[in-house]
């Protein structure tokens, strides 16, 4: 038997172990990265599996190439319209909530552990970053369904601050080992890193976008190839020229994920698997890397780095840092015990290590138990203080089924499936009474284990999973019908006031139920046809419209007399009686 089967043995057997153990996580109320880790271990040269791994360098390579897929599958599941309203929070939450989280902890363990203050100043750069894998995992695999802009702010301050962690740390080593001042230099270092990240990320993901729907590559399966090597060609270039590569290969997921490709489905399919094993893989190596005996002998004096590292600096951090936005106090407080660490201050821990720095194995040990510490603490129990602030309405009912559009080259429309939930405006309506705009069709109803074709007399329930067939521009419309009643949104509009098109035979009720768009009239249950023919009597014609104060009706489809079709565009939430011919 060669030296490379057993190795695959090993390599398969870990991993089954670990996606095994993935399972029980949730039971147990622990992130899957603790129980990845924990087989790691067991696994080790001092656990039951006694395999001997102390290669730094390899750990190292391991660590950065997976968190470079996992950066990139977190990219390309980040909405433009989910990155908006937290941008500018999360930035803040990168930069200077990393900066203040590093000083704070870094003077304390200095301190605690007897060691100059650079070195503490190091290990608090260290530990002071969020670790995505370990966000993305808990709010995308734990149930967690928190206020938009919330989680919205934690998964990209997660994604995007790496850089900042990863830059304080090599600068730091650089001033330790003499290699570089403090002052000029550094700030010369950031620039670069940062500047370099954000041009080289997202000119590799357009560019990636722009050749996948340009040009025909034969075979499916190379489509989310092509995506990953271009994920990877954005971290290596920005590296090689002195930048960063985390933030460049996450924002080129970001630009890629939110550009409208060819194969997309598969493509996103390929890299959340690719995420999961690349997660597996890093941690289950991280625990290899471990001494169990080692952790002990640092466990006092961690022990108390972790509690001020969760107790005191994230959440000074978080109340200066997110200070000008306004966030509520339980928010805030959410925000501060949601500064997971995972993966990233171990392999940044294996820097010293690598470098020869004096101290570096008590360094590494640290940073290792501190990681468990704050892992074990907060992960687990994110979902019951998310439900104690109540900010957690409950993770959304996965569908029994799925549809989907494969295909090799670019189509407007979408298969996508609502969950329909008890207060929600389409709850109890029968299909044919629905006030659906012309470019979307219900294709069918999925209830239970059972799938319902939908006729005009199919009565939509709570539990139910309503899939639609629609073309992209109307997808705001068919979602607000999925709005709370008791909400009472605000009329719904396209971008920019877009117009979206209704079948003729909608009545003027049903418009005002679905959308809140109120249209002053003597019968509310004209629809919109008589309504068009009577107020433009001789004038009816494709193309002609009237505008009832803030809504504007065009005629976009005649037949035998009759309006086949109308455009609706709202440019105000308020209603106004008269109207004018357009």
């Amino acid at each position: 038997m060669f030296a490379v089967d057993r190795l695959l043995l090993v390599c398969a057997l870990l991993l089954l172990v670990g996606i095994a153990s993935s399972k029980f996580a949730a039971r147990l109320g622990l992130p899957v990265l603790v129980l990845f880790i924990g087989v790691g271990m067991l696994a080790g040269s001092e656990g039951i599996g006694g395999i001997w791994f102390a290669d730094y360098a390899l750990a190292h390579g391991i660590g950065t190439l997976a968190l470079a897929f996992i950066l990139f599958d977190g990219g390309l599941s980040t909405s433009f319209a989910t990155v908006r309203p937290a941008l500018a929070p999360a930035l803040s939450l990168a930069s200077v909530g990393v900066l203040l989280t590093s000083l704070i902890t870094g003077a304390a363990a200095s301190y605690i552990l007897g060691m100059p203050l650079l070195m503490g100043l190091l290990l608090g750069s260290i530990i002071g970053s969020t670790d995505a894998a370990a966000v993305f995992a808990v709010l995308r695999s734990g149930g967690l369904r928190l206020p938009r802009r919330l989680g919205s702010t934690l998964e990209l301050e997660s994604g995007s601050n790496d850089p900042m962690a990863i830059f304080l740390t090599v600068g730091l080593l650089e001033v330790l080992l003499g290699r570089m001042a403090l002052g000029a230099e550094l700030l010369l270092l950031f620039a670069r890193q940062m500047v370099l990240g954000a041009l080289v990320g997202l000119l590799v993901g357009w560019s990636a976008g722009y050749v996948i729907n340009r040009i025909a590559m034969g075979a499916a399966g190379l489509y989310p190839v092509f995506a990953a090597a271009a994920g990877l060609l954005a971290y290596g270039l920005t590296a090689t020229l002195g930048g960063s590569g985390f933030l460049a290969i996450y924002l080129a997921g970001i630009v890629l994920g939110n550009s409208n490709l060819v194969f997309q489905r598969g493509i996103l399919l390929f890299h959340d698997g690719a995420a999961w094993l690349a997660q597996i893989a890093m941690f289950v190596l991280l625990g290899l890397l471990s001494f169990p005996s080692r952790l002990l002998a640092v466990a006092g004096p961690a022990l108390l780095v972790a509690l001020v590292l969760i107790l005191v600096a994230r959440p000074l951090a978080v109340a200066v840092s997110l200070l000008p936005f306004r966030f509520p106090r339980r928010e805030l407080l959410f925000i501060s015990w949601a500064g997971l660490k995972g993966a990233v201050p171990i392999v940044l821990g294996i820097f010293p290590l690598i470098f020869g720095l004096p101290g570096a194995e008590t360094l590494f040990d640290v940073v290792f138990f501190v990681v468990l510490v704050a892992a074990v603490t907060q992960g687990w129990s994110l979902p019951p203080l998310a439900r104690a602030l109540g900010l957690q309405s409950g993770a959304a009912p996965e569908p029994p089924l799925s549809l989907e559009i494969s295909s090799l080259k670019q189509v407007d429309g979408d298969i996508v499936a609502f969950p329909v939930e008890p207060h929600d405006r389409i709850a109890g309506q029968l299909v044919r009474d629905l006030a659906l705009p012309e470019d979307a069709v219900i294709a069918m109803i999925a209830r239970g284990q059972r799938v319902i074709p939908p006729r005009g007399s199919t009565r939509i329930e709570p539990g139910d999973h309503v899939f639609f067939v629609l073309n992209r521009r109307v997808r705001p419309q068919v979602e607000h019908l999925f709005a709370d009643v008791a909400a009472m949104p605000a009329p719904v509009r396209g971008p920019g006031a877009v117009e979206f098109p209704l079948r003729g035979d909608t009545r003027l009720a049903e418009l005002e139920e679905f959308y809140g768009v109120r249209i002053a009239a003597e019968d509310e249950e004209m629809t919109l046809d008589e309504l068009m023919r009577l107020r433009l009597g001789e004038r009816l014609g494709v193309g002609r419209g009237v505008e009832l104060g803030p809504v504007k009706l065009r005629v976009l489809a005649l037949a035998a007399g009759r309006v086949e079709q109308v455009g609706v565009v709202v440019s105000s939430p308020d209603a106004g009686s008269g109207d004018r011919p357009a």
